[in-house]
């Protein structure tokens, strides 16, 4: 194996892999260095959303959801069920071989890419040198041309909750319990919070979520979370906002937590298991030698420009280490603007239009800014809103709650920002993303011709709504 490389990834996630993909397809010699395997002790590509984030975690949504479907929701179609079982064993199992599936197909395309696969640690020294760990305890140096940096994220422990990987779980553990607890409890409200806790509410278990945040969802559009905390009540999901956690004692099977409510009172409560997720930090830990150069904030992010550069020449870092949401799909562009770079191109990702989704049910998704971000700007807008429940494709299908809001610049008419809680909401996001991307005004999609009967619709009526033109619901009167 040739020790010089014109690329070295350390971290083959969504961000590494793509970009070793991507400099390997420009022809440059690329390596992709990462530690983590499988239960059979084999490497395994893909990284935390492959392996134990973004994929098994909507594997479990689906499953639950259908279980849900089933058991409860489909007496409205004329449908009968009785004795609607779940089998935990065989829904995991489902999930893993989804994974193994996705994981194995990343290997694959390495292959077909010509990118070399090193399994072990990676470690960045002066000069562009990294050092190679493998798995099997062997020690290489390598040279690189260039290095791009993507080792991802790991979950935030907190003293007050730790984890025992029995009892007390991180968001990796709740995906593989064997069972569903009777009583669950999840240490932060915010999007792996909602969506495990979603999971097993599904399938059986009184889940009580613990936020520290006295507002639901901060980082959404106001009007969106509200209906939101709505709708997960009504689904069953206790959620208690302000709450503090301070301790937790496991005593047994069982693990006792107490918390400081809103009013600043303790109480304590009892779960059978308990999942933090609390957020996650990067993982930085032992990357550097003292002397490569590369500079870390006081969170252990790394310093990168506006195109994922360090401040040394041929190094870079994209996804999880770096600024910007923890989202799979920024990395992912951001290693392929890196890729490109290095191979002279002139890439760019556009930060102002990244989606973001929440794979509940119903589903939430957004893009570009909040109203209270637009107010904040002091910016002057119109608001377009349309509820799912004016849908004639919504009510079809039984998906009739949520709402589509559309917020535009008074002046330009230019879409600012896109939030939706509802059915297919990931997808529908996307419509204005795109149309964001070419600068559209709302009057331009309210002009598009949309199919009859879609979901779709919903997007087009918010844009309609936005002018005070949309057709199937009142317009709402002009703010003065």
């Amino acid at each position: 194996m040739s020790t010089k490389y014109d690329v070295i990834v350390i971290g083959a996630g969504p961000a590494g892999y793509v970009a070793a993909i991507r400099a390997a397809q420009l022809g440059l010699k690329t390596a992709c260095i990462d530690k983590m395997v499988d239960a059979d002790g084999k490497q395994t590509l893909g990284g935390t959303c492959l392996n134990v984030g973004c994929i098994p975690s909507k594997a479990l949504l689906d499953s639950s959801w259908k279980y849900h479907e089933a058991k409860d929701s489909l007496d409205v179609h004329g449908i009968s069920t009785s004795d609607v079982q779940i089998d935990i064993e065989a829904m995991i199992g489902r999930k893993r071989q989804i994974v193994k599936n996705l994981t194995g197909g990343v290997a694959a395309l390495f292959k077909a890419n010509g990118v070399d696969a090193l399994a072990g640690k990676g470690k960045l020294l002066a000069n562009k040198q990294v050092e190679f760990t493998g798995n099997d305890g062997a020690v290489e140096t390598f040279e690189a041309a260039n290095v791009i940096i993507s080792t991802g994220s790991v979950p935030i422990n907190i003293p007050s909750a730790p984890v025992d990987n029995d009892v007390i779980v991180d968001s990796t553990g709740a995906l593989e319990f064997t069972e569903v607890p009777k009583r669950l409890g999840v240490i932060g409200a915010g999007v792996i919070g909602l969506e495990l806790g979603s999971v097993w509410a599904r399938l059986g278990a009184d889940v009580v979520c613990l936020e520290a945040q006295e507002d639901f969802l901060f980082m959404m559009d106001k009007q969106i979370a509200k209906e939101a905390k709505k709708t997960f009540t009504q689904q069953g999901l206790d959620i208690r906002l302000g709450a503090r956690v301070t301790g937790s004692k496991v005593n047994g099977s069982e693990v006792e937590v107490t918390y400081q409510n809103a009013k600043g009172e303790e109480e304590t409560v009892t779960f059978d298991k308990l999942i933090v997720c609390v957020g996650r930090r990067p993982f930085t830990e032992g990357l550097f030698a003292a002397d490569s150069g590369v500079e870390l904030d006081e969170r252990g992010f790394v310093f990168v420009d506006e195109q994922c550069a360090t401040a040394v020449p041929g190094v870079y870092a994209c996804g999880d280490v770096v600024r910007g949401p923890m989202l799979a799909h920024k990395g992912s562009e951001e290693g392929v603007m890196v890729a490109e770079r290095i191979a002279g191109q002139k890439a760019q990702v556009n930060y102002d239009i990244i989606p973001n989704v929440i794979y509940t049910h119903p589903e939430i998704a957004s893009v570009g800014l909040t109203e209270e971000q637009v107010k904040a700007n002091g910016v002057d807008y119109n608001v377009g809103l349309f509820p799912f429940a004016a849908s004639g494709r919504a009510m079809a299908a039984n998906e009739a709650k949520g709402t589509v809001k559309m917020i535009a610049d008074a002046k330009t008419d230019r879409i600012v920002g896109f939030h939706i809680i509802g059915p297919s909401a990931a997808d529908l996001v996307q419509q204005i993303a795109i149309a964001m991307e070419f600068g559209a005004t709302a009057e331009d999609i309210g002009m598009i011709v949309f199919s009859h009967p879609t979901l779709s619709e919903t997007v087009k009526e918010s844009a309609l709504a936005v002018n005070g033109h949309a057709i199937h619901v009142a317009n709402r009167k002009k703010r003065k």
